[in-house]
């Protein structure tokens, strides 16, 4: 039977939700978090997120210092832009025709370059505004980062065997292709033909590679959260004080709010530089009187494989923790009606038929006598008083309360309003098809 004498404690929020303290105390714990920090040793979380800071400064997405950003814009002009567009413009050659079409190749470089500049700016700001643990929401003061350590790096490790699995393959199509470019198409000398060989192959796999790492760290940010909604789903197991759950459920939908926010420019111009890439080499494609071979139009083929699988790569880790933010008020409404009907021993029903009480669990029909009749049988059941009914109801209306905060604030990563689930993935599905069948109407039904 509850305790009617229980009292409420009013202790601070738990260390797992520090985000809901206020601003005086985050100010005056920073120095005492400096000094402990100081004196943790590195774990291997810290040398995975030191080769991951190392690896995406490698790529130029490192701009803490003028020089490194003086550094990382260099290498990508020169890298990703001019070379292949010198190429390009001085390939006059017997035979180029049939080997490329420029305004092609010239078309493929420029979305591209615009797919890799603006997943640089924008991840480089974020690493630079953020560092690399509050940018995948990994801080060492978070409360979790020992509680999901390895899961943590077996994350990350993932997601960057994720970036090789997709990457190989589209540079191993690339590579193929220019080799049989270069047997059809002969320059000056076979040492000048290899030479643009690999230029053409680093320029390439240099943009396709920073577009994809942008498109895997938006995946890790989101499947690092996708384990926390996992654990606050076990929570319910577990957990009974509302105020707790509510407290957790409200740093988990900040912790989305702010990956929203941070990514939502990232998203929308990925999917607008793509769709306008797909588009116009769709345009080109369908509208050009010559023949199209993989020889002349093979890179059509890779870099569309580069750009489709970083949008599919974003919308997937997207959907997925926005379906799993949603699941969590399906979740509490089961345990709420769970709780509801396994009710305390010692609480009562009244039968709608018989006009009987009867017991809501099995420990009260094992005490009750029933040796004569119903009514002989009521003088051994023990009312519930006021302040147990009271303590009921008021466990109840919590509980209630509860679900309905989580029914109105489902959660889910947004883009400017719009929820990233499988609702929006239908409405970009049929605003791309309508594109399809818009430009094939201009191109081939016309030209027929």
């Amino acid at each position: 039977m509850a305790d009617p004498h229980i009292q409420i404690q009013t202790d601070p929020p738990p260390a797992q939700t520090p985000l809901l303290n206020n601003s005086n105390q985050n100010h005056t714990q920073l120095p005492q978090q400096q000094q402990q920090e100081n004196q943790i040793p590195e774990t291997d979380l810290d040398w995975t997120l030191q080769k991951l800071e190392y690896f995406l400064t490698f790529l130029g997405f490192n701009h803490s210092s003028v020089l490194s950003f003086v550094l990382s814009w260099t290498a990508f002009v020169v890298t990703g832009v001019l070379v292949p567009v010198v190429i390009l413009e001085l390939s006059n050659c017997p035979g180029c025709e049939k080997g490329q079409i420029k305004d092609f190749e010239l078309c493929i470089v420029a979305s591209q370059a615009c797919l890799a500049a603006i997943s640089l700016i924008c991840m480089s700001h974020n690493l630079r505004k953020y560092g690399i643990r509050k940018f995948l929401f990994v801080d060492r003061h978070s409360g979790h980062m020992e509680r999901f350590h390895y899961q943590y790096i077996q994350q990350i490790k993932d997601s960057l065997r994720l970036l090789i699995v997709w990457s190989l393959p589209c540079l191993i199509l690339k590579t193929a292709r220019e080799i049989i470019r270069i047997l059809y198409v002969h320059h000056e000398s076979w040492w000048q033909s290899t030479a643009i060989l690999f230029a053409l192959i680093l320029s390439w796999t240099y943009l396709s590679t920073i577009s994809l790492s942008a498109s895997i760290l938006f995946h890790v940010v989101c499947n690092l959260q996708v384990m926390h909604f996992d654990d606050y789903a076990k929570l319910l197991a577990m957990e009974s004080d509302v105020v707790v759950l509510i407290e957790e459920h409200m740093r988990l939908r900040y912790h989305l709010s702010k990956i929203s926010h941070r990514f939502r420019i990232y998203l929308l111009l990925e999917f607008l530089v793509v769709t306008a890439s797909q588009i116009v080499s769709l345009f080109q494609t369908t509208g050009y009187g010559g023949k199209i071979t993989f020889i002349n139009g093979g890179d059509f083929a890779a870099s569309s494989v580069v750009q489709v699988v970083g949008i599919i790569l974003c919308l997937h880790a997207a959907t997925k923790i926005s379906h799993r933010a949603q699941n969590i008020a399906s979740i509490a409404s089961r345990w709420h009606a769970l709780a509801t009907c396994s009710a305390d021993s010692s609480q009562l029903r009244v039968s709608n038929s018989f006009g009987n009480l009867e017991a809501s669990s099995p420990l009260n029909s094992v005490y009750m006598n029933y040796s004569e009749s119903d009514l002989v049988s009521l003088d051994y059941v023990a009312m519930p008083t006021n302040t147990q009914l009271a303590s009921y109801m008021s466990s109840y209306h919590r509980r209630q309360a509860y679900v309905m905060y989580l029914q109105a604030n489902p959660g889910g990563i947004t883009i400017f309003g719009w929820t990233v689930d499988r609702a929006l993935i239908n409405t970009i599905f049929f605003i791309e098809l309508s594109l399809v069948t818009f430009v094939l109407g201009k191109t081939i039904v016309n030209s027929n």
